[in-house]
C-alpha cells in the first residue's frame, strides 16, 4: 500500500496538471517559453506517475488495466478480470 500522503500529492498533481493544460498548450503553441517556466512545476503532464487504481502501487503498472501487476494476478486467479485465464505463472 503507498502511503495516503503519496496518493494525496499525485490527486493535486492531477488538478494542477487539469488546471493549466490549456494554458500551458496555448503557451506552447506560441513558443512562449518564459511564460511555461513561470507555470507551476507540477503543472507539467510529465510529472505524473502511473499508480495501481486499488492499492496506490506506483511499480509494476499495467496501463491496460490500472493496476498494479500484483493486483492484478490476484484479481485474474480469482476470476475477477473477464478474458483473463490463468496460465502458469
Amino acid at each position: 500500500m503507498a502511503k495516503e500522503s503519496m496518493k494525496a500529492r499525485e490527486v493535486k498533481r492531477r488538478k494542477l496538471v487539469e488546471r493549466y493544460a490549456e494554458k500551458r498548450a496555448k503557451l506552447k503553441a506560441e513558443g512562449d517559453y518564459i511564460g511555461l517556466s513561470r507555470l507551476p512545476r507540477n503543472s507539467a503532464p510529465v510529472r505524473l506517475h502511473n499508480r495501481c487504481t486499488l492499492t496506490g502501487r506506483p511499480k509494476g503498472y499495467m496501463r491496460q488495466f490500472g493496476l498494479s501487476r500484483i493486483t492484478f494476478r490476484e484479481m485474474a486467479s480469482k476470476g475477477m478480470i473477464p478474458g483473463v485465464k490463468k496460465a502458469s505463472w
